[in-house]
């Protein structure tokens, strides 16, 4: 049985300068140079690959350089064979080779589909792989006395495929299930709040309707606010004026000097001196320019007639 009649099984190695010409709709299955991975046979006290999942960072902890890497494993007889690889790695290799990966049926590790090949196979001009001890690798050709042509047409399929995550060299997948748990719990935290909020909303709003109620208020809190500015303006007006008034009653009037009348307009407050004289009006001036009241003055057949505004 072969790969797949209707598919092409192409070998994908960073280092061959081969470009694969891949017409719109081919679908190709993929399998990956050693180079292109990391892999590891071991023995785990451990029944299922499944269970030693988890366990793969750490076990490539002192062997992997730095970088962003997918994990993958698989049993065979009573050994582990164990993966890491860089999916942007992978990736850009299949981009310079002229494959999209909307072309890509499945992909897969030489480990897994080529570890049955007898004696060295040469994949690009000066390198070659062969089996030792069950794990295939990657030696320079000129290690190797004899070396066959890659011949793909009779490889069977396995069932270890490899998933490419296109987006892993941007997130990791670990950090993507942090982000994730971290949104979950900033959202239970923001709709408590907006609970808490609505509840206290809800309190005040009775509050204020009682409040209204016992003082008479008005309904709303727009009328009331008005109705709160309009007294703010009568409690200043009323200040200015007693403010005022008191300057006028304190000024030291001489010989026929008298203070007539202090009247309240809308917006001033008026008084009129009899016997006023130039004098009067320089001394009465002086004294509300220090007081920093603003007002006008004029006097008409020897009666002052003072205007400050409130």
């Amino acid at each position: 049985m072969k790969f797949n009649a209707k598919l092409t099984t192409l070998f994908l190695d960073p280092n061959s300068a081969h470009h694969y010409s891949i017409s719109d709709g081919e679908r190709v299955n993929i399998i990956l140079s050693p180079s292109l991975y990391w892999v590891k046979k071991i023995s785990l006290p451990l029944k299922y690959a499944r269970e030693a999942k988890k366990l793969l960072p750490s076990l490539f902890e002192d062997t992997l350089p730095e970088g962003n890497y997918s994990y993958s494993v698989y049993k065979q007889e009573e050994d582990f064979f164990i993966f890491a690889y860089e999916d942007r790695v992978i990736l850009d290799a299949m981009n310079k080779a002229g494959i999209s990966l909307s072309n890509v049926a499945s992909v897969y590790f030489a480990q897994s589909e080529m570890q049955d090949i007898r004696g060295a196979v040469k994949i690009n001009e000066a390198q070659s792989i062969y089996v030792k001890d069950g794990i295939v690798v990657l030696v320079p050709c000129c290690w190797i006395e004899e070396s066959g042509d890659l011949d793909m047409s009779e490889l069977t399929p396995s069932k270890h495929k490899v998933i490419l995550h296109q987006y892993a060299h941007i997130v990791e997948n670990s950090s993507l299930y942090k982000i994730g748990a971290v949104l979950v719990v900033l959202s239970i935290l923001v709709f408590g709040e907006y609970l808490i909020t609505l509840q206290k909303t809800s309190e005040v709003l009775e509050l204020n309707s009682e409040l209204f109620a016992k003082h008479k208020l008005k309904p709303t809190m727009l009328q009331n606010k008005s109705m709160l500015k309009k007294y703010e303006t009568i409690h200043e007006k009323q200040t200015k004026f007693r403010e005022y008034s008191s300057y006028l009653l304190s000024l030291r009037l001489q010989g026929a000097e008298k203070l007539e009348k202090i009247a309240l307009k809308e917006k001033t407050l008026d008084a009129e001196f009899s016997g006023a004289t130039e004098l009067t009006l320089s001394r009465i001036q002086n004294t509300l320019k220090s007081k920093k009241v603003k007002f006008t003055t004029e006097i008409k057949n020897k009666t002052l007639h003072l205007e400050m505004v409130l």
